[in-house]
């Protein structure tokens, strides 16, 4: 049951809020290391919301990817409740009121989140996408509208519309997302999915027997040596975009675009043998980027006046 009135006195407000954004950072800790690391270099106002942000898409995603008896009823209900709860202002679920929070604080258009659930539902049903551009539109709400909900928290330069940067946002959240496609083709395959487009399977011909059976020969090895140029390409078209954010904000992205664009050069170091294992970036490989990043992180810091939004809570 949902409860949407909020604790009667501001100080039991605020304790619940700091216990929803804990609890979103220890969801992040666990299944996002990467993603995880790099937040850390964000300023401690921002870390919360980017955490609330990527504990709602996880959550969401495992009633998808690790279902119930009744994975849709779940979603449906998840998804009603949370847009109830972004309406009243308030929610009894910790995620679900570390999201809330955020939406509001940040100002973020609803319609990314219904974008967002609508693109979750549809793996309920869509197995496969026949070409890249069906995927792209697949994308827009599982991947897209992701960059767009994480730009007003990670902010812009000074003169540097939201609007202008948003192009470059899109496409770092669709290089990430096509990133987990190529590492985990032997995941999805098992929940019945296949990200891969199928045209380009076919062009190389690879079947989706091939691989739901992870038969890996030299034409899956051609397939996925083209998929990972075309992921290296919208890498390069999200690049021009870090620039544009707010300069507390440039390490957080450049070190988690080095870490997903990581594991691109690990699955090339794999000779493409992504169906009979999980190709990671190593710990000393993702705390090598983080400390070079930290010390780049600390100086702007230091040299920068930062106008900061409210403080936020859970740190």
């Amino acid at each position: 049951m949902t409860t949407l009135e909020p604790p009667r006195t501001r100080a039991e407000q605020q304790a619940a809020l700091d216990a929803a954004y804990r609890f979103c950072a220890a969801v992040n800790a666990e299944h996002g290391k990467s993603y995880h690391l790099a937040t850390r270099l964000l300023t401690p106002d921002r870390r919360p919301a980017v955490h609330a942000l990527y504990a709602a898409a996880r959550t969401a995603d495992d009633l998808v990817d690790h279902p119930g008896a009744d994975p849709a009823g779940d979603l449906a209900d998840w998804s009603r409740a949370l847009l109830a709860e972004l309406s009243a202002g308030w929610s009894d679920d910790p995620v679900r009121l570390a999201t809330v929070h955020t939406y509001r604080r940040y100002r973020i258009p609803v319609e990314h989140l219904v974008d967002f659930l609508a693109a979750m539902t549809s793996d309920l049903s869509v197995t496969g996408y026949a070409d890249m551009a069906a995927l792209d539109r697949y994308m827009w709400g599982s991947a897209s509208v992701i960059g767009l909900q994480v730009l007003p928290v990670l902010g812009t330069a000074r003169g540097v519309a939201r609007e202008e940067a948003a192009p470059h946002a899109i496409a770092l959240g669709e290089a990430f997302q096509l990133t987990n496609f190529l590492r985990d083709v032997a995941e999805d395959a098992d929940r019945g999915r296949v990200y891969l487009p199928a045209d380009v399977m076919a062009a190389h011909g690879v079947t989706r027997e091939q691989i739901e059976a992870k038969r890996y020969d030299a034409r899956f090895r051609a397939l996925m040596q083209e998929m990972v140029a075309i992921v290296r390409r919208r890498y390069d078209d999200a690049a021009p975009g870090t620039p544009m954010l707010a300069p507390e904000s440039r390490d957080c992205v450049r070190a988690a675009t080095a870490l997903y664009g990581g594991i691109l050069t690990e699955i090339e170091r794999a000779d493409f043998r992504v169906l009979d294992r999980r190709v990671t970036v190593s710990r000393p490989r993702r705390l090598g980027v983080f400390a070079r990043r930290l010390a780049s992180a600390q100086a702007v810091r230091l040299g920068t006046r930062v106008r900061r939004p409210a403080p936020a809570p859970g740190g």
